[in-house]
């Protein structure tokens, strides 16, 4: 190498983000919002349902219990349709307003803002904690640094505990870990998830999101210039400057921003949004929060950073439109797909039938002029008690089973196997391949199932 060339790294050291602490409207917004979930999340589990986990996914028993709802795997046709419903929200979130998702209900951004906390609670304010890391080691600095290491591992290890309640009831869960007789998964799963909680929102924090969230690169494709996005406003800022709250900014040529980067400060992601839109930005409105304190100590108006969009900026300071066609067509898509989720829901039928025919014999004639078919019926009762089932044949006159009415017992999530023998006189088919339907009800509820299938003859012409 040359006594005069100079070895550039294309690759930055990672510097920690010391997000500092911020109040205001979309603070508490985020506030709330990490409550509610982080409280649903948590306290689920023991919520008691009809002698029951209010939500449980017993997958040894393949039972899906949330409150009222039992599902089975042959309602996974229910999970399908909800994470399409999650997908075409996110797609209407982000067309409105952005990011939205990202800043106020994402489980990274949920998750290390608790982490946030309980660090601010054990090493102090953002400033404290930046001269704590840089000062030598003392007894102070480790009794800080280890009640926040404490604090952090105890909340990662509950959190993997609360994840693994959803799978094994969290009572039973919680007396074999009292007893030290947690299964093999079970401890792989807590410790696995709760590892994950501890690195993603403990130490990567905004590098996932930066790095690793694919959503971050995506996301542009959904946007326009009519979708909400945290900006600064340059023409009013500039040129920015340090100044006295006493002086005129207009006789110092001077804009409103005080270059207090406290903006920057706050930003969980560690940017600087008056160099624009990032992909970087969360759009958790911290900056919008500061700049508004900083304004108003100022005396100047208020939201010279805030939630704008691009014609907006491009209109001097005129109006967006919020109705537009992609929000529309996302709208009336997102109104179908819930109308029918919860249609289908309420409207849903503990029992499913299936019907296979016997593929040993199209039909066989019986007692002289009797055409008769084999089904094999499964009935599953997706009940969580069990329940006597009828079954009926129509569709064709004089219809009938070969052994009368019947009448089978099936237990909770039992599939039940049923050979039937339909027979009909050969005299009153007019075709070879007619439509008949087979009926199961619930003896004790009104549960009815009718599922259409083929009755198989000869030819009319041929024995007419």
């Amino acid at each position: 190498m040359a006594e005069n060339d100079v070895a550039v790294s294309l690759y930055a050291a990672h510097e920690k983000v010391y997000p500092r602490e911020v109040d205001g409207r979309y603070q508490r917004l985020r506030n709330l919002a990490v409550i509610v979930l982080l409280g649903l999340y948590y306290l689920l589990p023991w919520i008691d349902w009809d002698g029951r986990q209010a939500v449980l996914f017993d997958l040894p028993a393949r039972k899906f219990y949330i409150f009222w709802w039992v599902f089975w795997p042959q309602d996974f046709i229910y999970l399908s349709w909800l994470l399409i419903i999650a997908a075409m929200t996110l797609f209407f979130t982000t067309a409105v307003a952005g990011r939205l998702w990202c800043g106020y209900a994402c489980p990274q951004t949920v998750w290390t803002e608790l982490f946030i906390w309980l660090e601010r609670w054990s090493e102090g304010s953002r400033n404290q904690q930046i001269k704590l890391d840089k000062s030598p080691w003392t007894w102070q600095k480790f009794r800080r640094k280890s009640l926040k290491q404490f604090l952090w591992i105890s909340l990662a290890i509950w959190t993997g505990f609360t994840f693994v309640g959803y799978f094994t009831p969290v009572t039973e869960l919680g007396s074999k870990l009292l007893t030290f007789k947690l299964g093999a998964w079970e401890v792989f799963w807590i410790c696995f998830y709760g590892f994950a909680t501890y690195g993603n929102a403990g130490f990567m924090r905004e590098q996932v999101c930066k790095y690793m969230c694919p959503y971050a690169r995506f996301q542009s494709a959904m946007f326009d210039a009519d979708t909400l996005i945290i900006s600064y406003d340059a023409e009013r800022g500039e040129p920015r400057g340090k100044r006295k709250k006493t002086v005129n900014p207009i006789y110092e040529g001077l804009g409103d921003c005080v270059d207090c980067s406290q903006c920057v400060q706050v930003c969980p992601t560690g940017i600087d949004i008056r160099k624009g839109l990032q992909y970087e930005c969360i759009a958790c409105a911290a900056c919008i929060d500061v700049c508004n304190q900083v304004m108003k100590k100022m005396n100047y108006p208020p939201n010279l950073i805030r939630y704008t969009t691009q014609n907006t900026d491009s209109r001097a300071h005129g109006s967006s439109k919020i109705l537009r066609p992609r929000i529309i067509i996302y709208f009336f898509i997102l109104l179908i797909l819930v109308t029918g989720f919860l249609f289908s829901i309420l409207n849903r039928t503990p029992l499913a039938l299936d019907i296979l025919r016997d593929r040993n014999a199209l039909y066989q004639v019986v007692d002289g002029n009797l055409i008769e078919n084999v089904y094999n019926l499964k009935l599953m009762n997706k009940d969580t008690r069990p329940h006597n089932y009828k079954v009926d044949v129509s569709g064709l006159p004089g219809i009938r089973t070969s052994n009368g009415s019947l009448e089978v017992p099936v237990d909770s999530g039992e599939v039940y196997n049923l050979p039937l023998r339909v027979r009909v006189d050969m005299n009153v088919i007019e075709k070879s391949a007619n439509t008949i339907q087979i009926t199961i009800s619930s003896v004790d509820e009104k549960h009815t199932v009718t599922e259409p299938t083929r009755f198989l003859a000869p030819d009319p012409r041929n024995f007419q």
